[in-house]
């Protein structure tokens, strides 16, 4: 069976104005028909417009707009007629719905300044808070600085928002951007002393000593009577410690093989056909693609998954992939697929809102010493390979090979890996007394402690109603009941 569901699909909105579709309830709708596309692919989409609606072909420019504005209207009109059945109260709300293009972009403008002035009424509150800066340039060669924020006040209430997003139309240095982010917490009023701490990428202009934007923002906090520190992106330092790992002797024909099957369109059809034919897993390979981190395990995936299946197709084509029948380049690529997918959890649970710098530390503590498990097991006469089920594949298929051998290589790999972690997240490891302090109270030795807390931490070690509530409550919830 194919597993189109884990593969993210969502719809896109040119399907409106190409194939007469709308997205409803995460349903994708015909505007035309009504009738509903199960699975969000434009294959589907395009096949049900092509073979029940090709008529409107005809319509282009204006006129396709003017049509789609059409089906949109009685779309309104079906659902107030549910509207009358369901919740007749609501009808004269759902009535005064205008989808005209100037009122949608004031009602945008309007949700943008509503949101504004709620975020600056609650920076007011704040205790402190910090930032996070991230720049990137975008398909017009603009440079484009993201810039979040998340504050706390006195009740221990967490807001965690985008503060603002600047256009850099020249030059890019650490001054540069530093008016940018002044400019962004000026505007909402946050106070400078306020701020404890900032978090960049790894760019010269982000972290230099003398004028990085990290440098001049904790430059200014320390003006303004605070304290911040700075440091690198967590979910950035792992990347690159992923990429770490290069191994190009197997990325390499990987990669070629998945551009010489997906370049060509009559190629392409042709592959997905002959998996068809077959009833193969998957219905087709996966992209690579560098900017989004991901997106080299699935593809490593998808394509060790139908390696078989890539084989005979490639040799139906006259362009057969002599690695596919080398059982060392398959053990590193089983490898390769294994060590990916652990990189993956751990990148996986380092995203996502509200999470404090205690949980992301911790999934980075674990990873080491998964990585020293892994190195232990791999280094044994006879290795464990149980958390590597593709390797282990590998060598139980071509058990004469003795590719148990490679094992110390593998071990030899982790642990440059490891030590590359360790290196990148120095900065974590400097304040994890800090973190300990914040997520875990109870366990700290007061001596250990900053001397302005230590008599107030051995009241809290002494009192077994909060130990007990802060095992049986949230931290954010156990902080505001002190």
């Amino acid at each position: 069976r194919r597993k189109v569901d884990s593969e993210g699909r969502r719809f896109q909105d040119r399907w409106k104005v190409e194939y007469f579709f709308t997205e409803i309830e995460n349903h994708c709708v015909c505007l035309i028909c009504q009738e509903t596309v199960a699975v969000y692919k434009e294959f589907n989409v395009k096949r049900h417009y092509q073979s029940r609606h090709s008529t409107y072909d005809k319509l282009t420019g204006h006129d396709r707009s003017e049509k789609l504005k059409q089906l949109e209207a009685v779309l309104i009109e079906c659902v107030m007629k549910m509207v009358e059945n369901i919740c007749p109260e609501k009808k004269q709300e759902f009535a005064n719905i205008c989808l005209a293009r100037n009122t949608v972009a004031r009602r945008i403008e309007e949700i943008s300044s509503d949101i504004k002035r709620q975020l600056t009424s609650k920076g007011v509150d704040f205790d402190f808070f910090s930032i996070a800066c991230d720049e990137s340039t975008d398909l017009s060669d603009t440079a484009q600085l993201l810039i979040f924020m998340r504050g706390v006040d006195d009740e221990m209430n967490v807001t965690e928002e985008l503060l603002d997003l600047q256009s850099l139309t020249d030059q890019t240095r650490g001054k540069d951007l530093f008016v940018s982010v002044s400019s962004a917490i000026d505007d909402m009023k946050l106070p400078w002393n306020k701020v404890t701490g900032i978090i960049t990428d790894g760019a010269p202009a982000m972290v230099g000593e003398r004028s990085g934007l990290s440098t001049l923002i904790c430059n200014k906090v320390i003006e303004e009577g605070g304290k911040a520190i700075k440091l690198h992106c967590i979910i950035h330092q792992q990347v690159l410690c992923a990429k770490h790992l290069k191994y190009d002797h197997v990325m390499k024909p990987v990669l070629k093989t998945i551009n010489f099957i997906r370049s060509k369109a009559l190629c392409h059809r042709q592959f997905k056909q002959f998996l068809l034919d077959i009833q193969a897993e998957y219905e087709d390979v996966l992209y690579h693609n560098d900017v989004r981190w991901l997106s080299r395990g699935s593809a490593l995936q998808r394509f060790y998954s139908l390696r078989k299946e890539i084989g005979e197709f490639l040799e139906t084509k006259g362009q057969p992939m002599r690695e596919l029948s080398d059982p060392i380049w398959l053990a590193d690529l089983g490898f390769l697929v294994d060590i990916t997918k652990h990189l993956n959890v751990l990148n996986t649970s380092l995203q996502g809102k509200d999470a404090a710098v205690n949980q992301l530390y911790s999934h980075l503590k674990a990873f080491g010493t998964k990585l020293q498990l892994f190195i232990r097991q791999l280094s044994q006469t006879q290795p464990n390979t149980i958390h590597f089920s593709a390797l282990q594949e590998i060598m139980n298929s071509f058990p004469q090979d003795n590719i148990s051998a490679q094992t110390s290589r593998y071990a030899a790999d982790i642990a440059s890996l490891a030590g590359e972690f360790k290196r990148r997240f120095q900065d974590f490891a400097a304040i994890e007394k800090e973190i300990s302090l914040f997520s875990s109270p109870f366990s700290v030795d007061p001596d250990d402690a900053p001397d302005q807390l230590q008599l107030e931490l051995i009241e809290l070690h002494c009192d077994s109603e909060l130990r007990s509530r802060h095992q049986q409550l949230s931290l954010v919830n156990f902080y505001r009941q002190l």
